[in-house]
């Protein structure tokens, strides 16, 4: 295996508000011989989500914190190179949780691991509109949204990878979908491409009357990406039984203090009809993993489902990327070619 050099991102120490490039470090890292039933894969494609931030906390969460000089999580697509397993051949092309790094070693039985079974999309795109974006955006709105025909759907981050899905979801149950979106290109991204009946720019500085002109019958469902101002603007329309999933509340994620931060839980028991809110993880049905995937691939494959992506290249750009990402700077899914497909 002394032919592969295996590169990896790993937390240096943790950030105090927006994360610097000192609290990264990219590594050398020696690759083992592989045991009996794992695998060696090359990392093709890294997905760069918001959820990595609140990993980097030393804080309680669904999930365990990455640890000082740990590897950095996240979601790739990856080539099979070598095999020590009968579930795995090599040249196959799987997602796992590989991490930011170009090679990594898995056992066959690890979880969340899936083969890919080609349906004609691009490599990426089960990273993203046919992947883990993709089930948070479909898992969110239909267990814990609800949509019904006629609902007024709001979501928040509506042009970014989750709520660009969420809303054309939305308009396949027949809702009314309205996006809130930060500046005119990418609202007009929301409307004209992604055919949501209409866009919000809380960047105008009208977001309160702007919404509620958007909304004069209220708002139903409000898949939840921000917090902070934007919530407080929708918790002031919700109609009485509203749902809101909660995906998660980047607006607050490079706070400096987390104890004063008001979660949107805090912040939409205030509202004049307080919903049915809960912060949900698309691996809770993670049973239906596969199927869900498979659906999702085929309105990306039928064009049902249309996505942008940011891409970078190389392990060295996800840290700025991911820096970039946190603030917004990125349009669509945020992606790293680590090597070529």
């Amino acid at each position: 295996m002394s032919q592969y050099v295996n590169r990896a991102v790993v937390l240096a120490k943790r950030p105090n508000g927006e994360p610097q490039n000192d609290d990264f470090r990219i590594e050398e890292q020696p690759l083992v011989p592989l045991a009996e039933g794992e695998i060696l894969v090359r990392t093709v494609w890294l997905s760069l989500d918001p959820y990595m931030r609140p990993r980097m906390n030393d804080m309680k969460s669904y999930a365990a914190p990455t640890p000082i000089g740990g590897t950095m999580t996240g979601e790739v697509v990856g080539e099979v190179m070598e095999s020590r397993s009968t579930k795995y051949s090599v040249g196959d092309r799987i997602t796992a949780y590989g991490g930011w790094q170009e090679y990594f070693i898995k056992p066959d039985d690890a979880p969340m691991m899936y083969k890919i079974q080609d349906m004609g999309i691009p490599l990426q795109a089960y990273l993203g509109a046919a992947g883990m974006t993709g089930r948070t955006a479909y898992f969110g709105l239909t267990e814990i949204g609800k949509p019904q025909q006629g609902d007024t759907l709001v979501v928040s981050a509506a042009s970014g990878a989750v709520g660009g899905i969420v809303g054309q979801l939305g308009k396949m149950y027949g809702c009314k979908v309205i996006g809130i979106a930060g500046g005119s290109e990418k609202c007009q991204f929301v409307v004209d491409e992604l055919g949501f009946d209409a866009c919000v720019d809380y960047k105008a500085g009208n977001l309160e009357k702007d919404l509620q002109q958007a909304c004069p019958n209220g708002i139903d469902i409000y898949f939840e990406n921000v917090g902070g101002d934007v919530t407080r603007a929708v918790a002031k329309l919700l109609n009485s039984g509203a749902r809101v999933p909660i995906c998660g509340y980047v607006s607050n994620y490079n706070d400096t203090d987390l104890s004063k931060v008001q979660t949107p839980q805090d912040i939409l028991a205030t509202s004049p009809n307080p919903p049915t809110a809960r912060f949900f993880v698309q691996t809770e049905w993670q049973d239906q993993h596969q199927q869900t995937t498979q659906k999702l691939a085929q309105w990306v494959k039928d064009g049902q489902l249309v996505y942008r992506e940011s891409i970078v290249e190389g392990i060295e750009q996800s840290i700025p990327a991911f820096q970039g990402m946190l603030k917004g700077k990125n349009f669509g899914k945020q992606l790293v070619s680590i090597s070529p497909e």
